[in-house]
């Protein structure tokens, strides 16, 4: 035991030894700080697209004239069931065409000859047959069909053509029985 106590005391004073300075009498080395490196900043990638900029039109003053025109068509029972499709973008850019036919329906609102199916009864109408909400029918055929099960006599279809700057609209009461078309107007929308 007396010979493992002298080696740990040879050791301590071993480690000690190389520890204290070199007696040469230069200064210990000193230690610098390390810079850290500057973060690298990954390679620029690409701008993100910009969406494209929609056209603001004044719907009201567009769509307003072309009902009025259609209320004076001879023939409409008065109180008779309309179905308003939702506006169709046939033109080479974006619309806002939810306006458009926001704006057909307050153009609408205080007509005498028609009653106006609800959007409400149209979302149902539309749920029940499979329909999306924004989907505009996109054929005379399917405003006739889906016209026929909410019971309306008459369909409106409406679709706006031509350039996104300057487009045309298109408007047609289709009478829901033979699915003739007993008005038609059309103009252009203003900015």
């Amino acid at each position: 035991m007396k010979k493992y106590l002298g080696l740990l005391l040879l050791a301590l004073v071993l480690a000690g030894c190389s520890s204290r300075p070199p007696e040469s009498g230069q200064p210990p080395a000193s230690i610098e700080p390390v810079q850290p490196e500057k973060p690298t900043l990954p390679p620029q990638s690409e701008p993100l697209p910009v969406p494209p900029k929609l056209q603001t039109f004044d719907w009201d003053a567009s769509i307003t004239p072309l009902i009025d025109q259609m209320l004076k068509t001879s023939g409409i029972n008065k109180g008779s069931i309309l179905l308003v499709d939702n506006m169709k973008n046939n033109t080479n850019g974006a619309l806002q065409t939810v306006n458009a036919t926001t704006s057909i329906y307050h153009a609408l609102a205080a007509n005498t000859v028609f009653t106006v199916v609800s959007r409400e009864q149209l979302a149902v109408a539309r749920q029940t047959l499979g329909i999306s909400a924004e989907d505009s029918l996109g054929s005379r055929t399917k405003a006739i069909g889906l016209a026929r099960y909410i019971g309306a006599q008459y369909a409106l279809y409406s679709d706006v053509s031509g350039d996104v700057n300057s487009p045309n609209l298109d408007m047609q009461l289709m009478l829901v029985r033979t699915g003739e078309i007993v008005w038609s107007g059309s103009g252009t929308i203003h900015q």
